[in-house]
């Protein structure tokens, strides 16, 4: 948790935020963003709610976006149950290629296909974000969520071709297991990247710029 608050946020003294993500890297970015946090993950089994949430033939969706918000809704509206006086927030990222999700691999093998799907081709990464309990209660009828407020951001990433000894290279340094499409821009994976077009902090997996202009919505 940061010592120092954001200076974009007229953050009241006693509001603490509940983190509904194990994710290592979300809580990095809140702390740099100064937004006072803890950490409550969700009891949910995100691969069951997954499956649940697909349309149509396996990975293939209609609105994907719609996909990651009713994914991060789910986790915060699950945390925010056990702590109805806090504000909870949710987060989920998902890549798409060809209108097909690419999810976190299920083992070395999976890992190593989606990396080679994405060599040297452009994706999107998209990170929906969603603000329920205490004080997000007010936006009920204006978000998307039971209660509070939801949205999610898009970013276009382009990789350099890949060959297949440095795919398996990096997936040996087990970087890519936990991370959808099998790769993190923050790490090992930034030197596959040619390009990104957008918000950087989206494809870590939370929208810092969009969470606050919710954030200031809120608190208003």
């Amino acid at each position: 948790m940061s010592p120092v608050t954001s200076p974009f946020i007229d953050w009241p003294e006693d509001l603490v935020l509940v983190l509904a993500s194990r994710s290592p890297r979300r809580s990095e970015l809140l702390e740099i963003a100064g937004i006072p946090f803890e950490v409550q993950p969700a009891s949910l089994v995100e691969a069951d709610l997954a499956a649940e949430l697909v349309g149509g033939p396996k990975g293939q969706l209609i609105d994907p976006a719609r996909y990651a918000v009713a994914l991060a809704e789910a986790k915060a509206g699950d945390v925010a149950r056990d702590r109805p006086d806090r504000l909870v927030l949710g987060a989920d990222t998902v890549v798409v290629l060809d209108g097909e999700i690419l999810e976190k691999p299920v083992d070395r093998a999976d890992a190593i296909r989606l990396l080679s799907l994405l060599s040297g081709r452009r994706h999107t990464v998209i990170s929906a974000i969603a603000l329920v309990g205490g004080l997000a209660d007010r936006f009920g009828a204006k978000g998307s969520t039971p209660n509070g407020l939801s949205a999610w951001e898009c970013t276009e990433v382009e990789f350099l071709p890949l060959d297949s000894r440095a795919i398996e290279r990096y997936v040996d340094t087990g970087e890519p297991m936990d991370k959808a499409g099998a790769y993190g821009i923050q790490g090992y994976g930034a030197m596959m990247v040619r390009e990104v077009v957008g918000c950087y902090f989206n494809v870590m997996g939370l929208p810092l710029a969009r969470m606050g202009r919710l954030l200031r919505e809120i608190l208003a």
